[in-house]
């Protein structure tokens, strides 16, 4: 079977419909290929240290730069366009992703099926001169076509270290690994901007040879991904990102692993039976001069064992309001990346402890220790500071179990780390290494542009500091509608400008451990509010309600013309920190912390057509 027609059944579905049309009309050319290096030693692990000087080897250790949403604007006015022309081409402007999402497609398409003929032909050696050493451009070719991506390097959501991994080389490698690429038209619709020649053809064949080949041969990194739950809201299956679907997410306090929202980065770590065996937890205090410990799981679970009701919501959650007023880069969230269980494990505290912490105040203050960093299997590396880490009230535990039993493999089997009130991204799965540190961990999921705020007037990461900008942690409080139907008794026959009781439920949560203490919800656009009953969830310690608050009531709401009902809720937290209205003045070029008003909108009857 050829490469082309394997691919086809994984993801070929998704490319027809999101890859723009010049694009689509070359696919047969853009061949993505499969990495050399993601099978090793370790069938659940890519190998990050493995690199050579071969641009298409090394793959899994450059797949961690996921090259994603990628800008330069696009200028051509004659044929004879050299590799110093193009190294010279004046950039006029900075296309944002929001900025390509406002632009007419179909114009966007003419301009560059017109240009297309006109472009040079650039050799893989020219590619690669174009490295971005000593000042040069940084260029990346892609199914038969070249691209200069140098002005988007500080705009790249992994991080500017990542995107450069890429630089002088193919792109088919990385996409390959991240898939996501092809769940969204963004990032092709981006390079569009950034092209700037065609790859010759002959260096573009032996390129799709040796993709065959490898494709042919190397295993597919999501081949052994888990069997998920039908009703999952799926985003994107390679990796798999997939929220708890609307009318299932109060279904249960404690939400069922099978359909627990689910936020990948890379394939789902997969451990063979002597793998799982010989498993060692790393805990290395190193650089407070105390040495390294391995634990295996089975010491961990003979420790003393401690549970904790967490919800975990990923920072994105809810994105998709934030792209009713621009477009943001990322998963278009809606309310269900956010979800509840019980963990089972051991305290962070315990286990730093016993490897040699003594009081953290003075490792803090006199062994500059401010960081707690941990490492996933996957790649994933993020950190959390030392005082939340060995806060005797803080809860935070290396979990082994959730919900009863064992840890899926989704949920980070054999173990991750559980960090209440804190952003998903915190809480790593797969986790294999904890290290004491006086620097926060590197990686895009830390110090990139991933998990950073930026201003709402800041479409272009080159115009701040993100080293000034704190990586996003405690979460802001937030809440949601997951039902709304007609209260008991309610007329079927009401119409427009008639007032109806409607029942409504929902969930709110805020982070830090800062108790809901009142959800409030209208049905008239905000001229009367009514408080909702608060149920699950209630009853948390001050300062420790590290889980959701489940909430009910009946309020009166307006039939519009258009016989549709608009029922709003916002929430207020233990320190009367309240939602924002509207999500317009807290936008952000990723998409992150939306925690306006939850607006939901249902046709309760025909629509008045008098005039």
């Amino acid at each position: 079977m050829s490469f082309v027609s394997r691919f086809q059944r994984s993801t070929i579905g998704l490319w027809k419909t999101t890859i723009p049309l010049t694009s689509r009309r070359r696919f047969l050319d853009i061949r993505p290929i499969s990495a050399s290096t993601v099978t090793s030693s370790s069938s659940w692990t890519h190998n990050n240290d493995n690199k050579s000087s071969h641009p298409l080897s090394g793959v899994a250790a450059a797949a961690a730069a996921a090259v994603f949403a990628m800008t330069a604007s696009f200028s051509m006015t004659h044929d004879s366009f050299t590799a110093a022309d193009a190294s010279k081409t004046a950039i006029n402007r900075r296309w944002t992703p929001t900025e390509v999402a406002r632009e007419d497609f179909d114009e966007m398409v003419s301009e560059h099926e017109s240009t297309q003929s006109k472009l040079p032909v650039f050799t893989a050696d020219q590619v690669a001169e174009n490295n971005g050493d000593d000042g040069k451009p940084i260029w990346v070719s892609y199914g038969g076509f070249c691209y200069d991506i140098t002005e988007f390097v500080q705009n790249h959501p992994g991080g500017s270290e990542k995107i450069l991994m890429a630089a002088g080389s193919a792109l088919e490698p990385y996409w390959h690994i991240y898939r996501q690429h092809f769940a969204s038209d963004l990032p092709t619709r981006l390079l569009e901007h950034m092209m700037i020649g065609t790859l010759d053809p002959a260096d573009q064949q032996k390129i799709d040879e040796q993709m065959d080949v490898i494709y042919e041969t190397e295993k597919d990194p999501f081949e052994d991904e888990p069997v998920r739950h039908a009703q999952l809201k799926v985003h994107g299956d390679q990796p798999l990102n997939a929220e708890t679907p609307e009318h299932l997410l109060t279904l249960h306090y404690l939400t069922p692993s099978s359909i627990f929202f689910k936020r990948h980065h890379h394939p789902v770590p997969y451990l063979l039976e002597d793998q799982i065996e010989n498993y060692k937890l790393e805990i290395d205090l190193s650089a407070y001069g105390k040495g390294k410990q391995r634990i295996s799981l089975d010491d961990l679970k003979a420790m003393p064992k401690t549970e904790v009701v967490a919800t975990l919501q990923c920072s994105g959650n809810r994105r998709s309001g934030f792209n009713v007023f621009e477009r943001t880069s990322g998963t278009t969230w809606g309310q269900g990346a956010v979800s509840t269980a019980k963990w089972g494990g051991v305290r962070l505290s315990e286990l730093l402890q016993n490897a040699g912490i003594g009081d953290p105040i003075e490792a803090q203050n006199k062994g500059g220790m401010q960081h707690v960093r941990m490492y996933a299997v996957d790649g994933v590396m993020a950190s959390i500071g030392i005082e939340k880490a060995m806060n005797p009230y803080g809860d935070v535990i290396v979990a082994y179990e959730m919900n009863g039993e064992e840890l899926s493999r989704d949920h980070g089997y054999p173990l991750r780390l559980i960090v209440p009130g804190y952003a998903g991204i915190r809480n790593v799965k797969w986790l294999k290494k904890i290290e004491l540190s006086s620097e926060e961990a590197e990686g895009p999921w830390q110090r990139g542009l991933n998990y950073k705020v930026l201003p709402p007037s800041v479409h272009d990461a080159s115009e701040v500091n993100l080293d000034e900008i704190p990586s996003v942690n405690e979460l802001s409080v937030s809440s949601g509608i997951t039902s709304v139907e007609p209260a008991e008794g309610v007329k079927s026959d009401m119409g427009p400008g008639d007032t109806v009781e409607m029942k409504v439920k929902g969930w709110a949560f805020s982070g830090g451990g800062r108790n809901i203490v009142r959800v409030d919800i209208t049905g008239d656009r905000a001229k009367t509010w009514k408080s909702a009953t608060l149920l699950d969830g209630s009853t948390q310690p001050y300062g420790r309600a590290w889980a959701w608050t489940f909430w009910e009531t009946t309020v009166p709401a307006t039939v519009q013309d258009d016989g549709s009902i608009h029922i709003y809720c916002k929430a207020v937290d233990f320190a009367f920190n309240t939602q924002p209205e509207s999500a317009k003045d807290n936008w952000n070029v990723r998409g992150l912390v939306n925690n306006s008003w939850y607006k939901r909108t249902i046709m309760f009857s025909r629509p008045n057509t008098q005039q």
